[in-house]
């Protein structure tokens, strides 16, 4: 199993560089560490292969792109085997930005982002709804994150 006790402390301190500016370039990193650029590459190279790194991209911001509004909705499924068939239909949903498994009273959790008040009843009446397996959603708005980060990376 991979794990934080496979990371050194020079994996560590290129996470953390890294989680600063994800577009840092590796020589950079390298002059801040006193290491050598290639050893900056193969790290980062290995951390992606294990699957700690996941990437580096872009974060858009919903709001200036005309999403103003965005919802937590809950949904309880006729059969909880049917995850895998409706996760497929959800993906197909354009407004649905996350999905998740969670345990209690709902089987998946969503987060959907919308334009209007109606663009998200319509998303939510007219796509969500008409999902075959769905017994019943419920939504809460959300007003905007207070935070949110990444786990912190420990020396």
């Amino acid at each position: 199993m991979i794990n934080e006790s496979n990371l050194d402390d020079y994996d560590k301190k290129i996470l953390i560089q890294l989680e600063k500016d994800g577009r840092k370039p590796y020589s950079e990193i390298a002059k801040n560490l006193n290491i050598s650029n290639t050893m900056v590459h193969q790290r980062v190279t290995r951390m992606k292969k294990i699957g700690i790194l996941k990437g580096a991209g872009i974060i858009l911001d919903e709001r200036k792109l005309g999403y103003e509004w965005s919802a937590f909705t809950g949904l309880v499924l006729k059969e909880d085997s049917d995850s895998k068939t409706i996760i497929e239909e959800l993906r197909k949903i354009p407004e649905v930005t996350e999905c998740y498994y969670i345990t209690g009273q709902y089987t998946l959790y969503i987060r959907i982002v919308a334009k209007s008040n109606e663009h998200m009843r319509s998303v939510l009446y007219d796509k969500i709804d008409h999902i075959s397996g769905i017994l019943k959603t419920e939504s809460m708005i959300d007003f905007g994150a207070a935070f949110k980060r990444n786990v912190s990376v420990e020396l």
